[in-house]
């Protein structure tokens, strides 16, 4: 068993497109859109066979996404060494988004940042 995809509804979804392509090496197909509901998709991929489905449509209601709660919390992205976690922290900050925290070793061993990327929605960058 393993896990096909994991989906993420958005509000903007051309801004989270670019930026899993642009800062994770994903790769996007062209979408999908169902004109009778406005419905839209794209499924990015990754080089180990991940795939993450974004998703939006007109009425979605964009709710507070506090830092502690319940549910799913983040998606994280092995990126191969602890300069490499380094280096996209430091452009991703530089590119304006909020670096919650790290880049750091955790107690259980991760070497790794939490940053705020699309609509307040949380990736974890790791060696």
């Amino acid at each position: 068993m393993k896990i096909e995809h994991i989906a993420m509804y958005v509000k903007d979804i051309e801004a989270a497109r670019e930026f899993f392509v642009k800062y994770l090496g994903g790769t996007s197909n062209d979408g999908y859109h169902n004109n009778t509901t406005d419905f839209q998709s794209y499924f990015i991929s990754f080089d180990d066979g991940a795939r993450l489905e974004l998703m939006t449509r007109p009425e979605l209601a964009d709710l507070e996404k506090p830092l502690n709660r319940t549910g799913y919390i983040h998606v994280a992205f092995s990126v191969g060494s602890k300069e490499a976690v380094d280096t996209l922290t430091d452009r991703l900050k530089e590119d304006g988004f909020e670096v919650l925290n790290g880049p750091r070793t955790t107690g259980d061993g991760y070497y790794e940042s939490c940053i705020a990327i699309i609509e307040g929605n949380q990736i974890e960058i790791t060696e």
